[in-house]
């Protein structure tokens, strides 16, 4: 078994947080992990992006080579398009629908829908809205994890403990509502791909 993700987004929308469940979860999964992060630009609403890699064999660089990525993550769908070099053929593409624009040139969303469209596997969801349906649109994040889920190669129960050990600190509320928000992005995912991966 082998995943190569690449996380993209803007500062501040939470990927971090999802690496760090996913990691977790991993872990759990008894997986090796490399993980590498690009998140300075995180304080000025720049992009953020991280190679995460896990198998169940040692890996020995945390970065993944262009065409080789088996999955995008982006809560940004602009940022999504940004890393397209990197997926492979049969690789799959889980966005946001709702753009977050951050710099005056940003392109019309009809350009980035036509380009979004012409995927043949993708997750196009508003994490926005059905993260306000589960009880916080901050949970966006966590709504676009669990779109991303029946392709991480993890089971979905890890993903469950993950969320229950990086948010534990925050208190039973937090984590009862992240765990609302993944199925809620698990739910939307499986329906838009009829379980079909």
């Amino acid at each position: 078994m082998k995943t190569d993700i690449i996380l993209s987004g803007v500062g501040g929308q939470g990927i971090l947080s999802i690496a760090a469940v996913i990691g977790e979860a991993a872990l759990k999964e008894g997986l090796y992990m490399k993980q590498s992060e690009v998140h300075g630009m995180s304080q000025r609403g720049g992009d953020v992006q991280s190679h995460l890699r896990l198998s169940d064999h040692p890996i020995a660089s945390d970065l993944i080579p262009r065409g080789q990525a088996d999955l995008i993550i982006s809560l940004e769908p602009m940022e999504s398009l940004r890393y397209l070099p990197y997926l492979k053929k049969e690789g799959w593409v889980v966005t946001n629908a709702q753009a977050y624009v951050n710099i005056p040139d940003y392109p019309g969303m009809e350009s980035i829908r036509a380009e979004l469209d012409k995927l043949i596997r993708k997750v196009v969801l508003d994490v926005e809205n059905l993260a306000k349906e589960a009880g916080s649109a901050r949970a966006a994040n966590i709504v676009m994890l669990g779109a991303a889920t029946p392709f991480l190669g993890i089971e979905y129960t890890r993903i469950e403990e993950g969320i229950r050990t990086v948010f534990r600190r925050k208190g039973e509320e937090v984590v009862a509502l992240n765990l609302k928000a993944l199925r809620a992005g698990f739910g939307a995912a499986r329906q838009l791909t009829d379980g079909n991966q």
